[in-house]
Parts: C-alpha cells; sequence; structure tokens
C-alpha cells in the first residue's frame, strides 16, 4: 500500500528513542513526529491526523505538564474530530483524568505494553472513521417536513438541520433572508416539525397590510369598536392559539404597534380592541424578514427590546446565489412542473440555458427563478429551452478566498461535483463527463463529500 493510502498517525514525544520505537511498532500507519507543542501544531494544520498519541511532559520543562495541557486543548479547538490518547506517568492519574475530561480520548501509563497501544489506537481510528461516516450521512439528509424545499446546498441543509432541531422547542424564531429565499417555507417547516402540528398554521404580511388596518389584523375588535365592526371578529394571534403564528416582514410593524406586540410577548395576554378583558393565548412566533433589524434600530425604526424578544433563534437563509448548484437543479425541476401544467412534456433545457442560469446572479432568488422558467416554458419554440427563451445575461460571482488549502480545496471540488449533478439533473455519467473524471473518480468523491 502507498503511503498516501495509509492513515496517519502522529506521534507527540520529546523522547526521541521512545518516539522511534513508536514509529517502528506502529509501521501499518503513516506516522507524522513531533517533539514540542509548537511542531505538534504544525503536523495538526498540515494533516488534520484522525489519531495522535502525546506525552504530556513537553519542553520547555518537560517536568510539567502544562506545555501538554495546553497542547491538548489547542489540538482539539483546531481538530475536534481527532481521538488524542494520553501517555502519562506511572503514578499520574490526577492528569490522566483531567485529560480525559478535557476531551481525549483514552490515556496509558509509561511504560506501557505495546500491543494494548496498538489495540487502542485500531480503536480510535475505527470510532473516527464512524463518525465521519455518520457526519457524511447527516449532512446528506434532509428533513422530512422540509421535503418541499429542494437542495444540495451543504448550508442550506444545515439550515434545514437547524429548523428541524429548534422546531421541537417553543423558541421564538426570526428568519432572516432576502425576498423569495423560501422563509415562508421554512416557517411551515417550523409549525410541521413542531408538537403544534395538528393545529393552525397563520400568517400575516405586516408589509402588506395598511397601518390603520394592522392592528385589528392582529389583535381583533369587540363589536361597536369602531365604524364598520358589526360583530366581535378575533385577530390573527388569537386564532393562531395552539397553533403558530408567522409575522411576515416585521421589519415594516408600525412603531405604535410593536409595544403592543412586546407586551403580548412578554404577557402572552391580548387585548381586542374596543376591549377590557385580557385574553391569554398560547402560540408559536416566527418572524421573517429581508430587512437589516439592526440598522432600523440604529435609525430608531424598530426597538431595540423587541428585537431581542423575536431573535431568541436567529436563522440566516443564503439567497440562491450562494447555493451551489441550485439555480440548475431548481430549474430542472420547474421545467417538469411546468411542462406537466402547460402539456409540453419532453420540454427540456439546452446547455447553454444551463450556464447562463448558473452564470446569472437571481436577485429575485427562487421566486425570479421559477418565474422566469414559467414564462421559458412557455414561450419556447422548440423541445430545448435556450440562453435566448430565458433571457438572462451575467457572469457569476467572484469566490471569497480561504486561508487553508486543503479546506479551499475540498471546498471547490465539492462545489464543482454539486454544480456539475446539477447541470446533468442527477445524471452521474454526464456528470462526470461534465468534470472530466471517470465514473467510479466521481463516485468516490461524492461518497467523500456525502453527495447522493
Amino acid at each position: 500500500m502507498s503511503s498516501e493510502k495509509l492513515p496517519h498517525l502522529l506521534i507527540v514525544e520529546d523522547d526521541r528513542a521512545l518516539q522511534k520505537q513508536i514509529r517502528w511498532a506502529f509501521d501499518q500507519y503513516e506516522t507524522l513526529t513531533a517533539d514540542d507543542r509548537e511542531s505538534a501544531l504544525v503536523q495538526v494544520r498540515r494533516y488534520q491526523p484522525p489519531v495522535v498519541t502525546m506525552d504530556l511532559g513537553l519542553p520547555p520543562d518537560a517536568d510539567s505538564v502544562s506545555e501538554g495541557f495546553k497542547l491538548l486543548e489547542e489540538m482539539l479547538t483546531l481538530a475536534p474530530d481527532t481521538k488524542i490518547i494520553v501517555l502519562t506517568g506511572q503514578n499520574d492519574r490526577a492528569n490522566a483524568l483531567r485529560a480525559v475530561a478535557l476531551g481525549a480520548y483514552d490515556f496509558f501509563a509509561k511504560p506501557f505494553e505495546i500491543e494494548m497501544l496498538g489495540l487502542t489506537i485500531q480503536r480510535a481510528y475505527r470510532l473516527y472513521e464512524l463518525q465521519q461516516e455518520n457526519k457524511r450521512l447527516q449532512a446528506m439528509q434532509q428533513p422530512d417536513v422540509l421535503s418541499g424545499l429542494l437542495t444540495r446546498d451543504p448550508e442550506l441543509l444545515r439550515v434545514c438541520r437547524t429548523i428541524e432541531r429548534v422546531a421541537v422547542t417553543d423558541a421564538t424564531v426570526l428568519l432572516l433572508g432576502e425576498s423569495g429565499t423560501g422563509k415562508e417555507l421554512l416557517a411551515r417547516g417550523v409549525h410541521e416539525s413542531s408538537p403544534r402540528r395538528r393545529e393552525r398554521f397563520v400568517a400575516i404580511n405586516c408589509a402588506a397590510i395598511p397601518e390603520n388596518l394592522l392592528e385589528s389584523e392582529l389583535f381583533g375588535y369587540e363589536k361597536g369598536a369602531f365604524t364598520g365592526a358589526a360583530r366581535t371578529t378575533p385577530g390573527k394571534i388569537e386564532t393562531a392559539n395552539n397553533g403558530t403564528l408567522m409575522l411576515d416582514e416585521i421589519g415594516d410593524l408600525p412603531h405604535s404597534l410593536q409595544a403592543k406586540l412586546l407586551r403580548f410577548l412578554q404577557e402572552r395576554v391580548i387585548e381586542r380592541i374596543g376591549g377590557r378583558q385580557e385574553i391569554p393565548v398560547n402560540v408559536r412566533i416566527v418572524c421573517a424578514t429581508h430587512q437589516n433589524l439592526k440598522s432600523l434600530i440604529a435609525e430608531g425604526r424598530f426597538r431595540e427590546d423587541l428585537f431581542y424578544r423575536l431573535a431568541e433563534i436567529v436563522v440566516n437563509i443564503p439567497p440562491l446565489r450562494a447555493r451551489s448548484g441550485d439555480a440548475a437543479l431548481l430549474a430542472h425541476a420547474f421545467v417538469r412542473r411546468f411542462a406537466e401544467e402547460q402539456n409540453r412534456g419532453g420540454i427540456s433545457l439546452r446547455e447553454d440555458a444551463l450556464r447562463a442560469i448558473d452564470a446569472h446572479s437571481w436577485p429575485g432568488n427562487v421566486r425570479e427563478l421559477e418565474n422566469c422558467i414559467k414564462r421559458a416554458v412557455i414561450m419556447a419554440d422548440a423541445n430545448q429551452i435556450t440562453a435566448d427563451d430565458v433571457g438572462l445575461s451575467g457572469a457569476g460571482d467572484n469566490e471569497k478566498g480561504v486561508l487553508d488549502l486543503r479546506h479551499a480545496r475540498d471546498d471547490a471540488e465539492r462545489r464543482a461535483i454539486i454544480a456539475a449533478l446539477a447541470r446533468a439533473d442527477g445524471n452521474v455519467v454526464k456528470a462526470s463527463e461534465l468534470l472530466g473524471v471517470s465514473r467510479p473518480t466521481l463516485y468516490d468523491l461524492m461518497h467523500r463529500f456525502g453527495l447522493k
């Protein structure tokens, strides 16, 4: 087996004879060595070894454990998944326990049996591999309640998993994202994942209702409260009792109503307009806005105390231009949907159309893409939608630089694979041709990056 294929094992030991003995005993690994804290950190940054054996007594003061514990904490910060096996003195149980409490995988007292250390290293590698596989599987998984959200983008999949985790609580969720990014879809995902799923999901757009009507829409009114109030009418908050209330475009909520909403969030009671009775309401609040609320606070247009009540859990939704390959992926799905609606079976996107879709910045996000594809399906003369049919022009955004070369390379490869799979509509053979690699190579890379 070539050395490139062997798993890395880092040995941090200032006793050169013992270092050499451990290296000789574990020739089934690509062994890396370090004899002090700085050289060990260099090796961890460069290779991110799955397993490390380390002595706690390191120079400049080999009789003290301070340098060893400092290295242990720094390694776990740099590479939290790395399994660290600490080598201690014969009667040093207290430091061994302290090391495990800090995050070390295991410990051995010197002198140790090399066979026992070897078995522990094997178990550490196996645990590391299982955890990495679990991470890959989790990265591929999309919550069932968000099955309507089509994406392969790692960042948006992380958002989906966040939504799934917070949904089981009653925490107020604030969704931040540009118009057309799917804020209401995610809000419904919060509701459908929650224990309130059998109750009502009520949404109100704070920007779409005139200010003089918004208070009665939210809080309701009693009969005779104002001209035209012919009967008592509950508001949206009351209607959503035991369920979920979505306040869309919360940044447009008039300042006069912000104090009243804040009181409701604090007391969980409302008063209808013209009423004297306090009505208790048990409701989960999900808010959304495309605006920068902190800027609105600085301008005096949004209450800071209300912001902190609403922002118990803040979820940032990436725009379509930042979602690797999703534009092409969604475009294919929209073509299939609208082709069926318009009875235009067999219509598909030509390569030049896909290139134009990939290059466009989509300021209107998914909503703009959906409208663009619907228009193209209706207007296309032939069974292939061309770049002219979609009517787009523009260039892609520049990528931000990353200092870690390995992560930058992995990120570039992952993005290229996601984009190729999206452009090929999931066809692995076509995607491998676009990438200029063999199909087995692409399968290997897809497995490595946790891509279906």
